[in-house]
Order: C-alpha cells, then sequence, then structure tokens
C-alpha cells in the first residue's frame, strides 16, 4: 500500500489525475506527520505556508485512514470548494469508497414552514422580495437539499432569507407540520450516516456548544477532526460562547406573535396594541444608544438617564407581552413558541442590566438600525479544550498563520490546548526571486495627523510603477474613506473600494479590470485569492494592532495585567503578528506569481517588536529605495 508521501509524489495516482501536477516536499511531509497522528490517535499543530497544498495534504491521510472525519474551515466559500473541488480529485484518485456530506447551519436550508407563514399572512413586502419569494416557491418544488445557495439569483444579502430560513429560537422541532420534510433535519441525519462531514466553524462550535448542554448533537462523533483556517477559531470561538441579543431578535418576535395571533387568537382585541407598544420600546431604546455606529462597554451607558428609561420601558413592555402570551399559550403552538422566546429574551435583557460579572465583558454594539447586547468571556481557554476534549478525537489544527517566531504557544494558549506536537512548513515558493518588500523610510508616525496624507502620495507613486495591479490593506473603516477620497485625483487607474459593491463582486470585477486597484479593510485581509498579474502590489497602510478602545481588548488586557503579565507581547502583539502574515499572504499565491510588498508603518523598523512582524514574513528581500522596485517591474515585464 503506498504511503501519503507516495501518493503526493511526481509518480503518484494524483500526478496521473491533475494535469501539471507537482510533488511538494512540504506537502509530503505534511500528510506523512498528519498520518502519524491519526493513526497514534493524538492532536497535531501544524503551519503549512501558502503554496503547501494543505488541502491535499490532510484529505489524502484522512481518506486512506478511513475513519469517521470532520472537516470543519473558516468559510461557506471554502467549505464548497472542499466538498465540490478538491475531495472529488483526491477520492477518485484513490479509488476509495466513503460517504461524504457537506453540512451548513440552518440559515441557509429553506423551512418550509416559514415559507408557507410569509405565503399567507399577507405581510407587507418589497416588490423585491415578492419577486424573490415566487422563485423560491418555483425551486422548491425541485431541490433536493434545500440548500438556499442553489439559487445563483438570490444573493446571500437578499432580503427573503430571512423569511424563509429558521433560527434556534422560531423553530417549532417534531411539533412542525413540515418536520418530515425538513432540510436542514434531512441533512443532519444523512450527516451522522457519512463517513466524512465537511462542515465550517461555526456549525463546528455550534456542536460543542450542543454536546456540553446535553441537548445531542448536529454532527456525528469523529474519530478525528482537521480545524483547517484555524488561526480564526480563537475569535469564533470567543463569538459563539457569548451570550448576545439583538433587536432584529426582539422586533422578529413581536412579526411572529402577530402572525400567530391573526391564526391562533384573532378574537384578542387588546395584544396588537401592546405589540405596537413592544416595537416602539425597541426602537425608542435603539436611539437610546445614539446616532453612530460604535462598541461601547455596557458599564459606560448603563447609568444614562436616556438608556436606563428606555431600558426600563422595553422590560416593561416585555413582561406585560410574557404575561398575556403565558395566558393563551395553549391555544396554539405558533403562540406557545412566542411565548417560549419571549420569556428567554426577557430573562436575558433583565440579568444583562443587573449583571457585574467579572469572568466576562458586557458590551453594546450599534449597528444601523440595530443594536446588540453582547456578554463576552474574557477567556474561553477552558471552554474551549474541555469541549473538544468531549470529541476524544484526533485533531488537527492547521493554517498558513499560526505561529509567531515559530513558536505555537500564543495560538495554543488562546484555546487551553496545553502541551501538543507542533510543525512548521515553510512555503515552497521562491520569494527571493518572485518578491521584493519595500520599508520606506519618510513617512511619519502613523498616529500622527499627516500620516494618511503622506500615505496616500506614497502609494500613488507606487501605483504608477506597478501600473495598478494592487491592493491597498487598512487597519480602518475610516482611513479607507479618507485614503480613497485623496487618491482619487493622484492615479488614472480603476479604483474599488470596499463597501461600494458586495465582496465577491469587488473582486470579480478587479481580476476582470486591467490595471485596477483595490482599496480594502479587514475582510480582504485574508481568504483572498488573486493568481497571475492582475494583483502584483500590496500596500499594508499600519501594522494590524486591534483598536486599544475596543470593549473585548480593553476586558482582556485588565485580566491580563490583573494577573501581573504583560498584554502587550502576550496577547496584542502576537495578534498584529498573525494578522499581517495574513495580509501579505495575499501578494504571492503561485508559483509564477511576482510582486512588491509595501509596509508603510515605520514601527516595523524603529520599534524593538518590529523584528517579531519581519521574523513572521517569508524571506523576501529588503529595499528602501523607491527605484527598486521600477528595477523589480521592469526585470520581469520585458
Amino acid at each position: 500500500m503506498l504511503t501519503p508521501a507516495e501518493v503526493l509524489s511526481d509518480t503518484g495516482p494524483l500526478a496521473r489525475h491533475i494535469d501539471g501536477f507537482s510533488a511538494r516536499i512540504q506537502q509530503q511531509e505534511m500528510a506523512t506527520a498528519i498520518a502519524e497522528a491519526l493513526h497514534g490517535h493524538y492532536s497535531l499543530i501544524c503551519e503549512a505556508g501558502t503554496g503547501t497544498g494543505k488541502t491535499f495534504a490532510y484529505l489524502v491521510p484522512v481518506l486512506m485512514a478511513g475513519r469517521k472525519t470532520i472537516i470543519s474551515t473558516g468559510t461557506k466559500h471554502l467549505q464548497d470548494q472542499l466538498f465540490h473541488k478538491d475531495l472529488p480529485v483526491v477520492r477518485e484518485a484513490l479509488n476509495v469508497p466513503l460517504t461524504a456530506m457537506l453540512l451548513k447551519g440552518r440559515a441557509n436550508y429553506l423551512c418550509l414552514h416559514r415559507l408557507q407563514l410569509i405565503e399567507t399572512e399577507g405581510r407587507l413586502v418589497s416588490k423585491r422580495i415578492l419577486t424573490d419569494l415566487v422563485k423560491i416557491r418555483q425551486w422548491a418544488t425541485t431541490t433536493r437539499s434545500g440548500d438556499l445557495n442553489e439559487l445563483a439569483i438570490l444573493p446571500e444579502d437578499a432580503a427573503a432569507r430571512p423569511l424563509v430560513t429558521s433560527t434556534v429560537e422560531n423553530c417549532l422541532g417534531q411539533e412542525c407540520d413540515s418536520f418530515e420534510d425538513c432540510f436542514v433535519f434531512k441533512a443532519r441525519r444523512q450527516a451522522r450516516e457519512s463517513d466524512l462531514v465537511i462542515v465550517n466553524h461555526h456549525l463546528f462550535l455550534s456542536d460543542m456548544s450542543l454536546r456540553e448542554q446535553g441537548f445531542g448533537e448536529v454532527l456525528p462523533a469523529p474519530d478525528c477532526i482537521i480545524l483547517d483556517e484555524a488561526h480564526q477559531l480563537p475569535e469564533l470561538a470567543t463569538t459563539y460562547f457569548s451570550q448576545s441579543l439583538g433587536s432584529r431578535q426582539l422586533l422578529d418576535l413581536v412579526q411572529d406573535t402577530r402572525t400567530a395571533v391573526s391564526r391562533e387568537a384573532a378574537d384578542m382585541p387588546g395584544l396588537p396594541a401592546l405589540l405596537d407598544t413592544t416595537e416602539k420600546a425597541i426602537r425608542d431604546l435603539r436611539l437610546a444608544f445614539g446616532m453612530e455606529d460604535n462598541r461601547i462597554t455596557w458599564s459606560d451607558i448603563r447609568e444614562e438617564a436616556t438608556v436606563a428609561g428606555a431600558l426600563s420601558s422595553l422590560l416593561e413592555s416585555l413582561q406585560q407581552l410574557l404575561d398575556y402570551l403565558q395566558a393563551i399559550s395553549v391555544r396554539g403552538k405558533l403562540l406557545d413558541n412566542c411565548w417560549r422566546r419571549c420569556n428567554s429574551l426577557f430573562d436575558f435583557i433583565e440579568s444583562y442590566a443587573g449583571s457585574d460579572a467579572v469572568d466576562y465583558v458586557q458590551w453594546v454594539e450599534i449597528r444601523g438600525r440595530f443594536f446588540y447586547l453582547n456578554q463576552t468571556p474574557v477567556d474561553i481557554a477552558e471552554t474551549f479544550q474541555s469541549r473538544l476534549a468531549g470529541y476524544a478525537a484526533a485533531t488537527i489544527f492547521t493554517s498558513a498563520t499560526l505561529a509567531v517566531d515559530q513558536d505555537f504557544r500564543h495560538f495554543a494558549n488562546q484555546l487551553g490546548l496545553g502541551e501538543m506536537q507542533t510543525r512548521v512548513w515553510g512555503s515552497p515558493f521562491d520569494y527571493q526571486q518572485q518578491a521584493l518588500l519595500y520599508l520606506p523610510e519618510s513617512l511619519p508616525d502613523p498616529r500622527a495627523p499627516d500620516f494618511i496624507e503622506a500615505f496616500v502620495e506614497l502609494a500613488a507613486r507606487i501605483l504608477r510603477l506597478s501600473k495598478g495591479r494592487a491592493f491597498l490593506l487598512f487597519t480602518s473603516h475610516q482611513a479607507l474613506q479618507t485614503a480613497a477620497g485623496l487618491l482619487a485625483g493622484l492615479i488614472d487607474f480603476p479604483v474599488f473600494v470596499q463597501g461600494e459593491a458586495p465582496r465577491s463582486e469587488l473582486l470579480s470585477s478587479f481580476r476582470e479590470t486591467r490595471h485596477a486597484v483595490l482599496l480594502g479593510t479587514s475582510s480582504f485581509w485574508e481568504g483572498v485569492d488573486v493568481k497571475g498579474q492582475a494583483l502584483s502590489c500590496v500596500i499594508i497602510d499600519k501594522l494590524p494592532f486591534a483598536s486599544p478602545d475596543d470593549p473585548v481588548l480593553q476586558a482582556r488586557i485588565n485580566h491580563l495585567n490583573r494577573q501581573g503579565r504583560n498584554p502587550f507581547m502576550e496577547y496584542q502583539l502576537p495578534q498584529a503578528v498573525i494578522g499581517l502574515k495574513q495580509g501579505v499572504g495575499r501578494l504571492i499565491r503561485d508559483a509564477n506569481d511576482y510582486g512588491v510588498l509595501v509596509i508603510c508603518d515605520p514601527r516595523i523598523s524603529t520599534k524593538s517588536y518590529g523584528r517579531h512582524f519581519i521574523n513572521g514574513l517569508p524571506p523576501l528581500p529588503i529595499t528602501r529605495d523607491l527605484d527598486d522596485i521600477a528595477a523589480f517591474f521592469a526585470a520581469r515585464e520585458k
């Protein structure tokens, strides 16, 4: 029988199935290490540089081992790519008879009950939503999976989506008339019967929570778990282990109660007025938080008269609604569901208003017309470790960005992983020939008021040398918007700015437009793959330190200070180093790519901690001379 390294060799079965396949020693070594971990039933943290081919490096040993496996990755896009593109190739090459399932969260599946409700309740909706509902109904008669992503004409942010999908709160479970045809439960049942299940991190963390609470599980009990894009886990787990309530949930409760009353208690004349009062109280609380989008620590605003008054009015309205719903909940399952949801939401808000928890930070996010009350754990290590231990599975954590100075302690400590075997494989790309790092000397301190103007002026000069073909990556939306306005009059290249169109549309336009320039913030620092010369320059404004005003970060800094530790060196710096590695990874995506990386933050050279950022980069030649950029492109574009 072949070894994983032999499968991935120039003479192996993958080479016979993939045109242009080239063996990479890093990929072969990674596959061997994973195979050994699976065989020995131990866990492994491994970093594989860009171009290693880590997907095949874990698929090959997983399929060869033939064990029950969960593969979790960062996004639905990567999930789809793994299931529809990568897995079929490896399965065919190895000729392995295994059953595989792509499983997503419930928000991706059509809910037949919710579709019927929206069609029959007569709610006023926009013409666009009505058009989408007609298309969804037509598709519902033919789909086997119920996955709304099959409907290419229905974008992910379509207003019709939340109207025809269920949530944990409004799902009726086995009491639903459509339960036997429910796409969510059919998908989960199929997943439990499959050898390999591909999920995203949100669903995996959801399964963790359900097992911990004793409510069963979404996923099958695995022998091994692969956590790809594992660098995202600490932040996602923090979000998932938080408790949160949004005004959208409250407004949905009001709307669903209106529907329930019209169907099951139309003879209750006082209830519509009470629902109107409750809806007004929800919107008044939103206004009390101010007009601007913001993230605020709850303790800083809880005593403000407008906030305290609006919250008191909301609790009073919810209490009245709760009493009313309790009295009539026996009339039908819709009313019973609304009563239970109202009870849960009331309890959360009442507890939130009076809590002074030390292990959690309470904060409010204001975003557009909505607000979110959040209660976030300061430290998730113990929770994550205990829930992961419940699987008793060999677990592989992998990403291109996990280590800081070849050390995994920052990542492992965040998740409570303790002592664990670790490996690092560098990229197979020839960065000495393919890339150039430019560190300008003349820019002011990034905190100086004239920094953004100086940055844009320098960026324009560089863009003229690269002929556009660039990403400008920013650490804040404010800096992006300022730079976009300043840049418009300095260059003649097409410019795409985050926020002007959906992310996928911006990327598509960038790829298809010659000499384009794209300005983006955090969502463009990772998960973006532009191969070829459409992207030949990445310009980064500042080292990606998180804002010290962020409530969760401030709570973690205080937590580490109380323990007598150094929050900057132990948390803020490692986070920024990993963030920079992600941004830099956008530049070289293929062995034939070439390009220039520009880091405009002088602190990378002037501060003692700058060496940690340099050590985290690929082995790039460094220059401080702008003429070297011109020479670099001239040598490759004769």
